[in-house]
């Protein structure tokens, strides 16, 4: 299990991605065991009300969340890719440059 995670403007996102063996969260919406590499994270977009309050550098922003939506591949090079760049759009949709996110990857032990 990897765990990679974005950090920009003093905070963070990260998501979870499944290896083969592991057993990822069964819930609605997630694929079929079929996927040897599973990822899942959550997705979020600012709004103008609501939502939950999150501090991004100097500028506070309303941020709502999506459901996370399970994705399945088949290489593990594709799959990490992929997780970057989840998380690199979830920053861009709050207004954060990707050059500004900086993205690690570090095996489940590491993360804790």
């Amino acid at each position: 299990m990897l765990h990679i995670r974005g950090s920009a403007g003093g905070t963070g996102l990260t998501g979870t991605l499944y290896e083969p063996g592991e057993s990822p969260p069964s819930f609605k919406g997630a694929p079929d065991g079929g996927a040897p590499y599973v990822w899942v994270c959550d997705a979020f977009y600012e709004v103008e009300s609501g939502g939950q309050t999150q501090s991004i550098g100097d500028r506070e922003v309303n941020v709502a969340f999506e459901s996370p939506m399970p994705q399945g591949f088949e290489d593990r090079d594709t799959a990490i890719e992929a997780a970057k760049d989840h998380v690199r759009t979830q920053f861009a949709r709050l207004g954060v440059t990707e050059a500004a996110v900086e993205v690690t990857v570090l095996q489940a032990e590491e993360a804790q």
